[in-house]
């Protein structure tokens, strides 16, 4: 009994282990790393970066909707797929101040800093109560904010798809307060859950970016 313990306490080493023992396929274990745009020997076309596999979407970004800045006629018809929030309608006037007020006035008017300073020869569009404006449907104002109009470049890369139709909620809701079209796309208790954004319609899921009408 005795020479029992004491080989019990001989192989007892504290819970300490100080041989780390053998690794199996070491290079599997420890792989070798590549850093993205390098060179790499195991990718087909020698790099480490890829593309994404045509037609694919990265999670949470717009599905495509096949609309060219030649395609005017359909953007004229294209709808928002939302409705909004008071929370996101405030979302769309704080960006649009930051994006749009600069030239169109933080109050809509045109009459924004650039023009004020006399920066400006003619006056940006008076989107607030300007007649032209009060009737241009949404649709034409998203392809403005896609590829620019006349002085006004695009926005694009500064806004993604719901950001685009966030802004454009906001003016419609201050031109439908200055004899403009009643507002329709205020998100209602009753469209919750249709306005929430179909998943089917969205990369993972996240939120929809199409115009889903018929």
């Amino acid at each position: 009994m005795v020479a029992g313990a004491a080989l019990f306490a001989a192989c007892n080493s504290g819970n300490i282990r100080r041989n780390p023992g053998k690794t199996y396929a070491p290079d599997m274990t420890y792989s070798r790393a590549y850093d993205a745009y390098t060179a790499n020997p195991v990718t087909h076309n020698g790099l480490t970066s890829q593309a994404p596999v045509t037609g694919t979407i990265a999670r949470g970004h717009a599905l495509p909707d096949h609309l060219t800045e030649v395609d005017t006629n359909a953007y004229n018809a294209l709808q928002s797929p939302y409705k909004f929030s008071d929370k996101e309608m405030e979302e769309g006037k704080r960006l649009f101040n930051i994006y749009c007020g600069i030239c169109h006035g933080t109050d809509l008017d045109g009459n924004g800093p650039l023009y004020a300073s006399g920066k400006f020869a003619s006056m940006p569009a008076n989107l607030k109560s300007g007649a032209a404006y009060l009737v241009m449907p949404a649709g034409k104002m998203y392809h403005a904010i896609m590829y620019g109009k006349n002085m006004m470049g695009s926005y694009a890369a500064q806004l993604d798809v719901h950001q685009r139709w966030m802004v454009i909620a906001y003016i419609k809701k201050i031109q439908s307060e200055n004899g403009g079209a009643p507002f329709t796309m205020a998100l209602n208790s009753k469209d919750t859950a249709a306005a929430a954004a179909p998943v089917s319609l969205v990369a993972g899921g996240v939120k929809d970016t199409v115009n889903n009408k018929k």
